[in-house]
């Protein structure tokens, strides 16, 4: 067994009461990183790279108390009926592992995906995956390439591992800029790294072109592509990346049971990728071991209920085509999104406006990139959108 792996497992190991105590720190619930606590600045806002900031208010731990929680991206209209009567049902079962289920989950998975049983790697959560492939694939010296801004779970374990960020900006229609992404890879190039739609701007990257740049980078370097979001688009598998790995491509695509399924709170996720990626994944981990019973038997009964999962989009779609309306109306210019969340630009300083919003209980995120500073706020129901909107009327005055 090679070097790199035995240190990785002792990293594993050893950094498991480390992982504890950083699960306490005050950025956890609010800033989408990993348990690498980022840098702060003067105001104590949490600065990822030198374009990209996370405004963070002076108290946000009083979540039970919001009127609207709209800074998570979290599905308010999940779990499904079916998932949870599966939840409720097999709790009582909740002292016994789930090995024999997890397969029936992987099972399912595989036909769902098109891809082989052996090309399905279970997670409590996609971000789990995210977190696990930094730490198998970096150490010092290495680098990871990803837009920025980006979804930072995978960028900030990765420099934790010691390795550097070649955050590439995105391109002036809020796409990939996927040449520049490709000319950034060097032989210390250890991964490039995708979300699609992109997390925190909402914005998506054209599939054809996508998949030709995957396609034709997976040959040199490994391309992690995370669609958490894929499916609020209508016919989103169509959008996917993951029919390259039944090409044998180098190919890691991530999902989650969080966002359509509404089960972020449940924690089931997985990744599908080469047999040789995950023989590699389970040389040092079992992903499967973080999950539940109840929730393998939930996610089992979510993926049946297609019902639920169309019902789920559509009224996303509807909340978000409000949204943007009444952003509109009220002389704000939001990035046209394709997730389950918006962006828009505003005048006032992030954490004053993050403040002021907290005052009237209803909570969103506000971060500094391309010059600007944003507001992204998650599709909460229609009367949260209504509460939101009403809301920041009355603070962007």
């Amino acid at each position: 067994m090679s070097q790199s792996i035995i240190n990785r497992r002792t990293y594993l190991r050893n950094s498991a009461l480390g992982l504890s105590a950083a699960l306490i720190a005050p950025h956890i619930g609010i800033s989408e990183t990993s348990f690498r606590q980022p840098q702060l600045d003067q105001e104590g806002n949490f600065c990822y790279s030198p374009f990209y900031k996370e405004y963070i208010p002076n108290d946000w731990k009083n979540m039970a108390s919001l009127s609207a929680k709209l800074n998570a991206n979290e599905n308010p209209h999940g779990p499904s009926p079916k998932a949870l009567e599966a939840l409720i049902s097999n709790a009582a079962q909740a002292n016994r592992y789930a090995w024999g289920e997890l397969y029936d989950l992987i099972g399912k998975i595989s036909e769902y995906e098109g891809v082989e049983t052996e090309n399905v790697l279970m997670g409590p959560g996609s971000s789990d995956i995210l977190e696990k492939t930094a730490m198998l694939y970096f150490g010092k010296g290495d680098n990871v390439v990803s837009a920025d801004p980006a979804y930072m779970s995978l960028v900030k374990v990765a420099q934790s591992m010691g390795a550097e960020w070649k955050g590439i900006p995105l391109k002036d229609d809020w796409s990939h800029d996927l040449d520049a992404m490709e000319s950034a890879i060097d032989v210390n190039t250890k991964l490039v790294y995708i979300c699609n739609p992109n997390n925190p701007t909402g914005t998506i990257t054209d599939a054809k072109k996508l998949k030709e740049f995957c396609s034709r980078v997976s040959e040199r370097v490994t391309v992690f592509v995370d669609e958490a979001y894929l499916d609020f688009l209508e016919a989103g598998m169509t959008k996917s990346m993951v029919g390259l790995v039944a090409e044998g491509k180098d190919i890691i695509v991530a999902r989650t049971f969080s966002k359509i399924h509404g089960m972020a709170g449940v924690r089931v996720g997985y990744g599908i990728t080469s047999e040789k990626n995950i023989e590699m994944f389970q040389s040092v981990t079992r992903g499967g071991m973080g999950i539940s019973y109840p929730s393998v038997h939930a996610a089992l009964a979510s993926m049946d209920d297609t019902e639920f999962l169309e019902k789920s989009r559509i009224l996303n779609s509807a909340n978000r085509e409000y949204t943007y309306n009444a952003l509109m109306d009220l002389g704000h210019k939001p990035v046209p999104s394709y997730t389950s969340f918006m962006i828009f630009p505003i005048e006032m300083e992030g954490k004053q406006f993050l403040n002021k919003m907290y005052d009237h209980k209803v909570a969103v995120r506000s971060f500094q990139f391309m010059g600007k500073t944003w507001c992204r706020v998650s599709m909460g129901t229609m009367e949260e959108m209504k509460l939101f909107s009403d809301t920041l009327s009355k603070v962007l005055v």
